[in-house]
């Protein structure tokens, strides 16, 4: 997987080896050639085994609800790279704070101000409090699942 940031850079865009790469290791997306990064099977391969490999998607890849839905559910970190409208996704920051409750910090404020989406966070992660709203952090039953 990783051995892909060796090779020659004519295999870094060799579609068969960056699949194969990606399916070992998510992070070799990194090291893929551009056109790869924007390979939406190439980047879905990727993400299904690290969720954080959507950093190095390309940008409309990382606006791509599925892909998203995929990252984040792997690891809920990948909030991080998604585009903005899709931190305002109700359904997607649930799946990523289910995920890794600190994935709160990354939505939008609206829905760090959901007592639903708040309470998903800190079940899974009692810290993620901090990322919550003032109302929210002030909501007893929030507060003792935390």
């Amino acid at each position: 997987g990783l051995v892909l940031e060796y090779a020659v850079e004519w295999l870094t865009a060799d579609r068969d080896v960056v699949l194969a790469a990606v399916c070992q290791h998510g992070l070799a997306l990194d090291v893929a050639a551009k056109a790869m990064q924007s390979d939406r099977e190439v980047v879905l391969a990727a993400v299904r085994r690290v969720g954080l490999a959507l950093q190095a998607a390309a940008l409309y890849l990382q606006a791509d609800r599925e892909v998203v839905m995929t990252a984040v559910r792997r690891h809920g970190d990948a909030l991080r790279y998604a585009a903005p409208e899709l931190c305002e996704d109700r359904e997607v920051v649930l799946a990523a704070v289910q995920s890794q409750g600190a994935a709160l910090k990354d939505a939008c404020e609206a829905l760090q101000a959901d007592r639903d989406v708040v309470l998903a966070a800190v079940r899974c992660h009692g810290g993620a409090l901090e990322h919550a709203s003032v109302v929210v952090q002030e909501d007893r039953e929030v507060v003792l699942a935390a």
